[in-house]
């Protein structure tokens, strides 16, 4: 029987998940997926917008794992749109690598000699023109003065036209009023700019910011040159440009990592279950074994239906295999992933396929179908069904395509959770689902 250990503190969040995209020139974004705030969970897109949403606040920091373990830091740098949609750019630096260091200018040293004579040292600016705009007033008063003086000693002449002296103090008074005025209005312009920061907003910030730099609220982004076919045009995952008929183009080389915001939460560790080739080739039969079960089943189960509608005659016209003998199918595409999210040593196998009809198939194995089974073993070591589904181009509106991207604790409670894109005929959105003892528990599903 598995043993687990104590249940750790329960993490109220604020708590961001994202995925990260790398492309191979070294840009990197970030989509919001979901946030959680006091144990639930919302769309992290929209949550908290003033217009920003909160989990693409400048200078917030994702770390991203895989499976658990840390792959390097995403730090946002400029949270904008993309078709009109919440995404951010931002720096990424690999786990294991120095942060670059801000260059500096060198400055030669400094030695002091008590021995050398006083040094004047000279005033800023602001004090030179205060100073010399007091010697001007002294001077001036000096000057009439001394005009005062000489006018008195010197015999009645007759009236002299006026000094030009005063019309000529007469621009300056009049320009000196203007530098506040434009220093008013400089400052006021400059403020308007700012954006307005609300001092109770939650935080998820993790870093030191940058004070002195000078940003724009948010931007509006252009798609990457190569853009992927997994590339999100929403908050909540809706894919941009992709549909399900070109779902079988070729992925160019991009990189996508889940990461996560969080202040405080558990240390991480890894999701993977350490086995051996031997054993995991066992999982992968039992696995295939189970898949195909469950596709004649429903198979089966949809014949059934189908069979009341049809006449009894045409049934006997029947020259194939029995009514009710559907053949094994194939598969193609196999990608079994085995994780341990409870530190149980208790694997969880989710396996994604795609079905070849063998020769001589029905009709209700015309068209290749993509399949996704998660089980995990009892007691005895037998496989238990948790989830199946299986859908193709024609059904994505009643079964939407499930892809797996990764194994991550989403509320931060030291157990991992499964997170998927759910692919429907209306777009693309993420989920996060739980593994309890029988199924899978939604934890947050989001809409195209």
């Amino acid at each position: 029987m598995p043993q687990y250990g104590h249940k750790p503190a329960s993490n109220k969040g604020p708590r961001a998940i994202g995925l990260i995209q790398l492309s191979p020139k070294g840009k990197a974004r970030l989509t919001p997926i979901a946030i959680m705030m006091d144990g639930k969970f919302y769309d992290a897109g929209s949550y908290k917008a003033a217009p920003v949403p909160m989990a693409l606040d400048f200078g917030i920091v994702y770390e991203g794992f895989r499976s658990g373990v840390s792959q390097g830091v995403f730090t946002i740098t400029q949270p904008g749109q993309l078709n009109h949609v919440w995404i951010a750019e931002g720096t990424w630096l690999p786990a294991g690598m120095k942060a670059p260091e801000k260059s500096k200018k060198y400055s030669t040293p400094v030695i002091e000699d008590k021995d050398a004579p006083p040094v004047l040292h000279r005033r800023s600016d602001k004090a030179d023109s205060d100073s010399g705009s007091d010697k001007d007033k002294d001077k001036d008063k000096d000057k009439d003065k001394n005009k005062d003086k000489k006018d008195q000693q010197k015999p009645a002449t007759p009236a002299a036209p006026p000094a030009t002296a005063p019309p000529a103090s007469a621009p300056e008074d009049a320009k000196a009023p203007t530098m506040p005025e434009t220093a008013k209005a400089s400052s006021s312009g400059s403020a308007s700019d700012e954006p307005i920061e609300d001092p109770n907003r939650p935080r998820l910030r993790r870093g030191k910011p940058d004070s002195s730099a000078r940003r724009e609220p948010f931007q509006t982004f252009d798609p990457l040159t190569d853009a992927a076919p997994s590339a999100t045009s929403s908050g909540t995952g809706k894919l941009a440009g992709k549909t399900a008929t070109n779902s079988d183009a070729p992925s160019p080389q991009f990189t996508f990592i889940p990461a996560i915001s969080d202040a405080g939460g558990p240390d991480s560790r890894p999701y993977t279950y350490d086995m051996k080739p031997a054993e995991e080739a066992s999982y992968r039969s039992k696995m295939l074994a189970l898949a195909a079960t469950q596709l004649l089943s429903q198979a089966g189960t949809a014949t059934k239906e189908v069979a009341p509608t049809q006449k009894t005659a045409s049934a006997h016209k029947f020259s194939g295999k029995p009514a009710g003998k559907l053949p094994k199918p194939d598969f193609d595409d196999v990608r079994l992933r085995i994780f341990d999210l409870s530190n149980s040593n208790q694997p969880v196998l989710v396996l994604s396929a795609r079905t070849r009809p063998a020769a001589g198939a029905s009709e209700s194995f015309e068209e290749p179908k993509e399949i996704t089974l998660i089980a995990r073993t009892n007691l005895e070591g037998e496989l238990k069904k948790l989830f199946f589904s299986q859908t193709d181009s024609r059904h994505l509106d009643a079964s939407p395509r499930m892809e797996l991207i990764d194994a991550v604790d989403a509320d931060g409670d030291g157990r991992g959770e499964l997170l998927f894109r759910r692919t429907s005929d209306g777009g693309s959105a993420y989920a996060i689902y739980r593994v309890t003892s029988d199924h899978l528990w939604p934890l947050f599903e989001g809409t195209p």
